[in-house]
């Protein structure tokens, strides 16, 4: 038989297992359309985006069309996805530039990282999605350009003063340091002139 503290106890525990808050998770990617999205992206970076195909690209991968539509839904999906990593790996590479209140300085370091051939197909993708986003604005490139002249428009930002920042001069410098990055990286993926373009950007951040 129970004895009257032990059911009190019972009790106790019952309710404030009842009263425990339950959470409820977001659903998280599957491993499997993780791992064919890090693939197709390399395919992607190699390979471009404008003429995708889901056959040669399911056969470089180890996958099918159908599971990759099953996936993403469609073959606009994969490309949005994908569009989702480049700007994830940009974002995560402006992250990394850590507190910074010298605008000028965060040019340089951009600069830095933009010269390195490794991230020639990084960028050559980045532009791809962007101009498809100006031709296209209704595809899956929707709103791509317009999100990265945000992303780097902020970290520049982040680097002015802020009296500086919340004012129309400190607007047109951010906007003349990203202008002279832009046009430097599509420069230097036209020509691969790395020290005549550099020099350019140099003398140019050189004003900032």
């Amino acid at each position: 038989m129970t004895s009257p503290c032990a059911s009190d106890e019972l009790v106790k525990r019952l309710f404030q297992w009842q009263t425990k808050p339950v959470t409820v998770e977001e659903p998280s990617p599957s491993a499997r359309k993780s791992e064919l999205l890090e693939k197709a992206y390399a395919y992607a970076l190699e390979h471009g985006l404008a003429d995708l195909s889901l056959r040669p690209l399911a056969a470089a991968i180890g996958s099918s069309p159908r599971v990759l539509l099953f996936l993403f839904g469609s073959k606009d999906g994969l490309i949005r996805a994908l569009l989702g990593k480049a700007r994830a790996d940009e974002l995560a590479f402006l992250k990394d530039l850590g507190p910074v209140r010298d605008i000028a300085t965060v040019v340089e370091r951009v600069w830095d990282w933009l010269v390195q051939p490794q991230h020639r197909p990084l960028l050559t993708l980045w532009v791809e999605g962007y101009a498809r986003s100006l031709v296209d604005p209704d595809g899956p490139w929707a709103g791509f350009a317009k999100a990265t002249v945000d992303d780097w428009l902020a970290v520049l930002a982040a680097a002015q003063p802020p009296p500086t920042r919340r004012t129309k001069v400190g607007e047109a410098q951010r906007t003349l340091a990203l202008a002279v990055l832009r046009g430097g990286f599509l420069d230097l993926l036209a020509t691969g002139d790395t020290a005549r373009v550099s020099a350019a950007v140099r003398a140019q951040v050189a004003t900032l």
